[in-house]
């Protein structure tokens, strides 16, 4: 699945530089976070906000965790970036569409509200897009890669 992507992709580095942004938020929320919810239980329900959202001690540590994975992953450079920013961009997309339906239940752990499910979206799709196009390789393997999109485009183009 994921040897169709793009490889060595002209936007690469504004891709990658948003995903580091969006990791860079999540550490920073996450240390907000830890700061302004010490002292309150780990999965407490209050109205304790970070940046805007609303937070909890484990939550706030697991923020801190997921961020600097995604910057030491953007600053490691070997292809992990690609595929930890794509899976990453899924998890969020799913963990926020998960707590979605755990807003009004004692199971919401992490005192999620809607405001925090749209933010986990927009997370995701920055992370997921990024995982998408910032794979890298060979020249010679773009070069394949761009004379297939070539030759495909032509079929297309004669009606094949």
């Amino acid at each position: 699945m994921l040897l169709h992507l793009p490889v060595n992709h002209r936007l690469r580095g504004l891709y990658r530089f948003l995903a580091a942004l969006t990791g860079l938020y999540v550490l920073v929320y996450g240390i907000v976070g830890l700061f302004v919810s010490r002292g309150q239980g780990a999965f407490a329900r209050t109205d304790t906000q970070a940046l805007g959202l609303r937070t909890n001690l484990a939550f706030s540590v697991l923020s801190i965790i997921v961020g600097a994975v995604v910057l030491i992953g953007i600053a490691v450079d070997h292809n992990w970036d690609h595929v930890l920013n794509f899976f990453g961009g899924l998890a969020f997309l799913v963990v926020g569409m998960f707590m979605l339906g755990l807003l009004q239940t004692d199971l919401n752990v992490f005192n999620y509200n809607v405001t925090k499910c749209v933010v986990s979206f927009i997370i995701g799709l920055v992370l997921f897009l990024a995982g998408l196009y910032s794979r890298v390789g060979p020249p010679e393997e773009a070069q394949a890669e761009e004379a297939t999109r070539i030759r495909g485009a032509a079929v297309t183009a004669g009606g094949g």
